[in-house]
């Protein structure tokens, strides 16, 4: 069961390991198993997945988003609700498949999973290879800076501006925002997560490091050295970015993703996916109506 509070994040995330350990198993398993489903016709990946009672979950061992609990049970935001709504679609058995997060969309795609469930960020690039639910979640940026902000960095442009030592997640789309705003991508350390971040910003190796609103203000809840700052929305072409994140299906799989998504916006009506949400830190102000074609332009 998902925890009341948001998680330990500087626990948690350490046994990331553990997570990642697993993957080789399962993915194993998903790709004996995609062998079968080669024969099953474009589309058909609703029925199928209903006659077997089970979908496999690509997930990427981020809290709050899918990790591992402290009893050692897979959890997050996506896998919960994950768990609803693929029991009302007929698979009774949810299972967690384990990989790093820049291996989500070609194991998706290379059916070592059917879904990736992830809290992914829905984005153009991201759009040409998978197909995406409608968002559950909209999400602005924050920065783990050093307690008192010394260097008054509240957004990109700022930390282009005093050229601070500038840090986010492998794969993230930080990077990009970064790249946008004026900095230099070569300059920009990579990291394995938030709880890298944090402890490369309490250590003095980077001034700075971005990742989503949600996660670093989780990921600082218990430090003494750093804080989060305000969250605020990237400038990408001069336009305001806000971000959402959703669950990531095959091109053929436009059924399945269609009854997903009847069932999500169900329980967006119904306040459901809020409480399910708000157990891993989310607010109301990251509740959203944004749709993925919107997102996808």
């Amino acid at each position: 069961m998902a925890p009341d509070t948001a998680p330990d994040t500087r626990h948690t995330v350490r046994r990331r390991s553990l997570l990642l350990g697993t993957a080789g198993a399962l993915g194993a398993a998903g790709v004996a198993g995609a062998a079968g489903c080669a024969r099953v016709p474009s589309g058909d990946s609703l029925a199928r997945l209903r006659s077997q009672g089970t979908v496999r979950l690509g997930i990427a061992g981020e809290v709050p988003y899918g990790y591992i609990d402290e009893q050692g049970e897979f959890t997050g935001e996506a896998p919960e609700l994950a768990k609803v709504v693929f029991r009302r679609l007929g698979m009774a058995n949810v299972q967690p498949v384990a990989t790093d997060f820049a291996s989500l969309i070609p194991g998706l795609n290379s059916q070592q999973f059917d879904v990736v469930s992830a809290g992914m960020y829905i984005n153009r690039e991201r759009c040409a290879q998978v197909l995406f639910s409608d968002p559950e979640y909209q999400m602005l940026d924050a920065f783990i800076v050093a307690k008192g902000n010394p260097k008054e960095l509240h957004d990109y442009r700022d930390v282009v501006r005093t050229g601070a030592r500038f840090a986010t997640g492998t794969g993230y789309a930080e990077i990009g925002y970064a790249v946008a705003a004026g900095y230099p991508e070569k300059d920009i350390v990579i990291l394995q997560d938030q709880v890298a971040g944090l402890n490369a910003v309490e250590s003095g190796r980077v001034d700075v490091f971005a990742g989503t609103a949600l996660t670093t203000r989780e990921v600082v809840r218990k430090s003494r050295k750093a804080e989060a700052t305000e969250p605020f929305a990237a400038i990408v072409d001069g336009r305001e970015k806000i971000d959402g994140g959703g669950f990531a299906f095959r091109k053929t799989d436009a059924e399945l993703r269609d009854a997903f998504n009847a069932e999500i916006h169900k329980m967006k009506r119904s306040g459901e996916l809020f409480r399910i949400l708000s157990r891993f830190g989310f607010t109301e102000s990251e509740m959203t109506e944004l749709t993925a074609k919107e997102l996808c332009r």
